[in-house]
This record gives C-alpha cells, sequence and structure tokens, in this order.
C-alpha cells in the first residue's frame, strides 16, 4: 500500500489564535470567567484545556480551575471488543454541582466521544451548565451534539484521519489530515499476437 497523504492544516501559531479567539468567546457568551471551570478530555483535551485556562485568566484576571476526564468506562463500545479499556485518573479539583462546566476536546467527530464525557460529569454532579469547545470540528456527526466553540471547522472525508499534536504530548503542534493513496492499478499485460489454442 503507498504511503498516505499528510498535508498540515494549522500550525504553532494558527492553534495559539484559535485558542485566544476561543477564550473570548467563552468570555463573551459566559459575561464572567467567575464560576467556570474547565474540563479536559484525555489526551490532548487537557493541554487544551490548561492553555485556554491560562488565556482566560489574562482575560478575566482571575484563575479558572481545570479538571481532567477519563471517559474509557462510559465510551459505548465497552465490551463489544476483546481490548479491555485502559483506565485513567480522572482529576476533578472542584465541586461539579451548580458549576460552569467548560468541556475541552481536541477533535469534533461523530460525538461519541462527547456523549460519554457528559456521562461522566454527570455522575459526578450535576453542573448548572455544560458548554463544548473543540479545536477542530471534522463533521460527521453520528449524535445530535454540536461545539459551542470551534477553533477551526475541517470539513473531512470519513476515509481520512485527523491528527492533532501538541507540545505538550508530541512535542510539537500542529493540526494534520491524513489522507489515504489508492493503489496504481497493475498495468495491463501486452498481447503476444500469438493465436489462441482451440478449446477443447
Amino acid at each position: 500500500m503507498p504511503a498516505p497523504e499528510r498535508v498540515r492544516v494549522m500550525d504553532a501559531a494558527e492553534i495559539d489564535r484559535a485558542l485566544t479567539r476561543i477564550a473570548h468567546e467563552i468570555v463573551e457568551r459566559n459575561k464572567s470567567i467567575e464560576g467556570l471551570r474547565l474540563v479536559g478530555i484525555r489526551n490532548r483535551g487537557v493541554p487544551l484545556a490548561q492553555r485556554l485556562a491560562g488565556k482566560l485568566a489574562g482575560i478575566g484576571g482571575c484563575p479558572v480551575p481545570v479538571g481532567v476526564l477519563d471517559i474509557n468506562l462510559y465510551r459505548d463500545d465497552v465490551g463489544q471488543g476483546t481490548d479491555r479499556p485502559v483506565l485513567r485518573r480522572t482529576e476533578i479539583p472542584f465541586d461539579v454541582e451548580g458549576a460552569g462546566i467548560v468541556l475541552v476536546d481536541d477533535v469534533l467527530y461523530t460525538g461519541r466521544t462527547i456523549r460519554a464525557a457528559l456521562a461522566g460529569l454527570v455522575d459526578l454532579g450535576r453542573p448548572r451548565h455544560i458548554q463544548l469547545a473543540v479545536l477542530v470540528d471534522r463533521g460527521h456527526r453520528e449524535l445530535p451534539i454540536r461545539a459551542d466553540f470551534v477553533g477551526k471547522n475541517l470539513p473531512t472525508a470519513r476515509a481520512e484521519q485527523v491528527e492533532v499534536r501538541l507540545q505538550e504530548t508530541d512535542g510539537a503542534d500542529e493540526v494534520v489530515i491524513v489522507k489515504p493513496r489508492e493503489a496504481k492499478a497493475a498495468p495491463a499485460r501486452k498481447r503476444t499476437g500469438k493465436p489462441r489454442g482451440r478449446r477443447r
């Protein structure tokens, strides 16, 4: 199989600008960051939430607590395969009950990851509201879930993959679309011109 084509669609500066814009939109939507809490979905939603918290603190003048949510037990495909989910720590250093929560993830695709995250949050308490911020929305939703804050809307084909790489987890900041290449058809055989034998 030929190697897939990799197309970079966001670099470090574009990611930073997208997060700055999302932070301003969060402040505008909520009027204040007081009482606001960010929850990052493992893995790459966590550093994105931490970066957003820093930008929000710079705008609003007070710190915004950040929690970490592991959704593996809440996935709707658990039990369908032979692999057991790898459990990581959920760390929510604040009371979810009555809080204004902004859930943060890197890519919004089918919506099933967000459905699992909502189930996990509600198990911890009943927030005042939950908003969703994603760096990339690539479409192809399977559930009625929509992001409140989007860094970049990125039309994609289902066969393509979207890779978000961050300095904290991957050593660099970029968003890449991975496009599969079609295998080239084998060249047709040349006819020799020899007469075919009779069928018997």
